[in-house]
């Protein structure tokens, strides 16, 4: 799925793209973010649990200083090309991605070789004898990853393959458990929720059932980062009557 400049406005609440400075587009089913060319201002990204493979249209957000990209479709390292001449960007969240690999030590030497000015790397503080490390272990990007060649002009046709990580990530979307919780909740600049805390099923519950609670749940506390005051009394006096109304029934059924 594409990006278009009206959702683009429409997350942001702004009136021009120059005007965007954080955007949220978490689980989004999003594979093209051509868009954030044309976002010069952008500050703070947020594309976790989305199909994105490119990473080449963010070179030209001079101003982003945050990255999110947890879950997405990045097959290479080499996509941190793309990355190298952001001279702001301080957070990066990468992990969960193809290009991870199996191999986590060099996978972040390479990371933190490419990108020494991470402050954070996955949500975790980088050091200064990793970057030191990092000049020995980790592998030197210079060139962007080649892309699948194209037959008599025309791109390859990507319908099916759109279609399967859309089933990959509503997958995903479905299967939430505390750790995943508390990372979207770190992305959103939230604090973590204790496990005490954290909301438990009957065992009478099935596992369709959990899943699709927990998918409500967590779209929940997504979109409540976005409102405003109002919208926020909006939700509370609806969450209010509908406790009325579930205490109402108990009392009945007493």
């Amino acid at each position: 799925m594409r990006l278009t400049r009206a959702a683009v406005l429409a997350r942001a609440k702004a009136a021009a793209l120059d005007g965007v400075r954080r955007l949220n587009c978490w689980g989004s089913h999003l594979t093209d973010i051509s868009i954030c060319r044309d976002l010069p201002n952008i500050e703070v990204i947020t594309f976790s649990v989305n199909g994105i493979s490119d990473l080449e249209p963010l070179h030209q957000c001079q101003n982003l200083s945050e990255l999110y990209l947890r879950k997405n479709n990045i097959a290479s390292l080499n996509e941190l090309f793309y990355l190298k001449n952001l001279p702001r960007l301080r957070v990066l969240w990468l992990s969960e991605n193809p290009c991870c690999g199996s191999d986590p030590h060099r996978y972040r030497m390479t990371v933190l070789r490419n990108l020494p000015s991470l402050q954070k790397l996955d949500n975790q503080a980088v050091t200064e004898e990793e970057l030191s490390q990092a000049l020995i272990d980790g592998e030197e990007i210079t060139a962007p990853p080649a892309r699948r060649s194209v037959e008599n002009g025309c791109p390859e046709s990507t319908e099916s393959s759109g279609a399967e990580s859309t089933k990959e990530t509503e997958s995903e979307l479905l299967n939430f458990s505390l750790e995943e919780t508390n990372k979207i909740r770190e992305e959103l600049g939230m604090k973590p929720v204790p496990r005490d805390k954290f909301s438990s099923f009957s065992p009478r519950e099935t596992d369709c059932n959990r899943k699709k609670r927990n998918n409500v749940l967590n779209a929940i506390l997504l979109l409540m980062k976005e409102l405003d005051a109002e919208g926020l009394e909006i939700i509370q006096q609806t969450v209010g009557r509908r406790l009325q109304a579930f205490q109402k029934k108990e009392l009945q059924e007493e």
